[in-house]
């Protein structure tokens, strides 16, 4: 389960050039501003990684709009466990639980969740928030990761998973994302 005291929110990678590739942006963005938007309201750490900045431009608009104030953390490393800067940040949250949303499911956010589970973490991956250059890879990312321990989760699930209950002082806020 979910806990929202060991939490953070990790955002992989939707950038300009490799977000149009991707088969099902029109259904992974507004997922993830909602997951976004969410871990502002309940104040959860949020991590944002770019992959090769350079090479395959900045975080896009919708999103980086989000985001005032929020650095992206510039990566080589595929999965995110592989880079330092990444790490010192996660290990500054405190947290133990990475809720893992972007691109592409089979490359840097399979990679990621795996790296996370080696190290003793706990690995979401958020199935409507991910995706890749094809639907294949998509679920053949998502098949690997289920069969590696890590939870599969829809972004209304994670949402009502964090929450845990009705009576929490953030619920109405935060139901206001679902509605």
């Amino acid at each position: 389960m979910l806990r929202q005291n060991d939490v953070a929110m990790t955002i992989i990678d939707l950038q300009e050039k490799l977000l149009p590739a991707i088969g099902n942006a029109d259904r992974i963005i507004p997922n993830v501003i909602k997951l976004i938007r969410f871990a502002a309201i309940l104040e959860l750490p949020l991590l944002l990684t770019e992959q090769y900045p350079k090479g395959l431009g900045r975080t896009v608009d919708p999103v980086a709009a989000e985001l005032p104030g929020v650095f992206p953390i510039e990566k080589t490393s595929f999965g995110c466990m592989g880079d330092e800067g990444f790490c010192e940040a996660l290990a500054r949250t405190g947290r133990r639980q990475l809720v893992i949303a972007g691109v592409e499911t089979h490359v840097c956010v399979l990679q990621t969740a795996l790296g996370a589970v080696a190290q003793g973490f706990e690995a979401f991956v958020v199935r409507d928030a991910t995706g890749s250059r094809s639907d294949e890879e998509h679920l053949a990312g998502l098949d690997r990761l289920s069969r590696a321990g890590v939870s599969l989760v829809t972004t209304e699930m994670a949402l009502f998973e964090i929450l845990g209950k009705s009576d929490a002082p953030q619920f109405k806020r935060a139901i206001s994302l679902i509605k």
